[in-house]
């Protein structure tokens, strides 16, 4: 919580700020102390708080599942196992509902952005001045817990699946194919007029390309950066006296419930777009 030692500006701004590795201004290399000196880095910097947590997650992810199906039984259940079975079906039938071709690569990779971007969205839901203190106690002066309200993390996600968009749309419609959905829709390119039609078909068509990761990577960031810094302007509340103290303390209590919406939400929303974007890369149905 904010101090009489820290303003409540240097206190927002301390928790909006990643733990950065890259060039100091000296020509050195080594972690930023400052949001200044983070920024001036460059693009060969790297939010090591945001690298940890999202990579940590994802283990945490992959022991959950991997204990879950060392102990799948045929019998009664267990609660993990229940837990999964339940998670993999609702995704297998959701990916099954939407995506109307034949690629098993599809459901097991919805299943992963579901529950990876889930477990990140859901480290919003820890106290913020837990962990940045307990990192501060052994000398880490930063520290962000929540690697979704990075956009360096989301649009790395989001890039991943636009590169698998255009790796389907080429592989199931051609090269030719592919700019031809690009070149011929939504005018037809007919007359005289077809050079202008093409040309404002594929200006058309690449705007709607290139929003698709956009979409996923900003809506993402967006709704969970928001959240985070809510959280954080509560978290001010609790320096300000008894009244604000018990004020703060229900409206966070508020906050997390409906926060907890938007954390399944949108790890759900990341993956039903990433499968409708699939499902229009193998769709080769002329327009």
């Amino acid at each position: 919580m904010a101090s009489e030692a820290q303003t409540s500006a240097e206190y927002i701004r301390h928790h909006l700020t990643n733990l950065t590795y890259g060039q100091l201004p000296d020509g050195s290399w080594g972690f930023a102390h400052s949001a200044e000196e983070a920024g001036s880095m460059g693009f060969w910097s790297i939010n090591v708080d945001s690298m940890a947590w999202s990579v940590g997650l994802g283990l945490v992810f992959l022991i959950l599942f991997r204990a879950a199906a060392a102990k799948a039984t045929a019998g009664v259940p267990g609660g993990l196992q229940n837990a999964v079975e339940m998670v993999m079906e609702f995704i297998d039938d959701l990916a099954e509902s939407i995506f109307m071709h034949s690629n098993d690569l599809i459901a097991p990779m919805a299943l992963t952005i579901f529950v990876w971007v889930f477990f990140m969205n859901l480290m919003d839901l820890v106290p913020v001045d837990w962990i940045p203190l307990l990192a501060q106690a052994v000398g880490i002066h930063f520290m962000k817990v929540v690697p979704s309200t990075d956009p360096n993390i989301t649009m790395a996600m989001a890039l991943s699946v636009f590169g698998l968009i255009l790796y389907y749309s080429v592989k199931c419609k051609g090269a030719i194919g592919f700019l031809k959905e690009l070149s011929f829709h939504p005018f037809p390119p007919k007359g005289v007029f077809a050079p202008f039609a093409i040309v404002i078909n594929f200006a058309l068509e690449f705007v709607t390309l290139i929003a698709k990761p956009l979409s996923l990577g900003l809506r993402l960031f967006g709704n969970l950066y928001a959240g985070e810094m809510i959280f954080v302007l509560l978290a001010i509340m609790f320096g300000g006296g008894a009244v604000l103290f018990l004020a703060g303390s229900a409206m966070q209590w508020v906050w997390a419930m409906f926060h907890l919406l938007i954390v399944f939400l949108q790890a759900l929303i990341f993956a039903v777009l990433t499968i409708v974007y699939m499902a229009q890369a193998h769709d080769t149905e002329e327009h």
